[in-house]
């Protein structure tokens, strides 16, 4: 259950950030192309969605495996090496994106007194998307580490 919780607020993350990136870029190409004025707030807002459409999608490449992985090296390597490889990598990356998510937090709560140059929220909100990343990479990880444990018992 949370499993599946997890993986549809990613999905949903991912496509509410995508149309908000989407269109406050096409209000800025409208704008620039007719009298009006482009609105101050649009560049911020699009980086803002560019940077939580790739902090949603990074738990969800995680959980489908869609990260490139270079099997000229790895294919290179006795099979004895690549089984290590297999449980040993996922182990040093949970370990480092989990390190991330512990300092993203800090890093948060010192963004909460600053405010955004042209929207005027807090930048607590914009450094949260750091805690997403790395929470949903770790997650996934753990859960790849587990059944990486199961297979190797079977």
């Amino acid at each position: 259950m949370l499993h599946k919780t997890i993986g549809r607020i990613l999905k949903v993350g991912v496509l509410l950030s995508t149309w908000g990136l989407i269109f406050t870029v096409l209000l800025q190409i409208f704008c620039r192309f007719t009298p009006l004025d482009t609105p101050t707030w649009t560049e911020e807002a699009s980086r803002l969605f560019f940077i939580y459409a790739m902090s949603f999608g990074a738990g969800l490449a995680m959980k489908n495996e869609y990260y490139v992985h270079l099997d000229m090296f790895f294919s290179s390597f006795p099979v004895k090496m690549q089984r290590l490889l297999v449980k040993v990598i996922p182990i040093i990356s949970l370990f480092l994106f989990a390190v991330m998510a512990i300092y993203s937090i800090q890093f948060m709560l010192l963004g909460i007194p600053e405010k955004s140059p042209s929207m005027g929220f807090n930048m607590g909100i914009a450094f949260f998307s750091m805690f997403i990343l790395s929470a949903s990479v770790s997650y996934y990880l753990w859960k790849k580490i587990q059944r990486n444990y199961k297979n190797s018992k079977s």
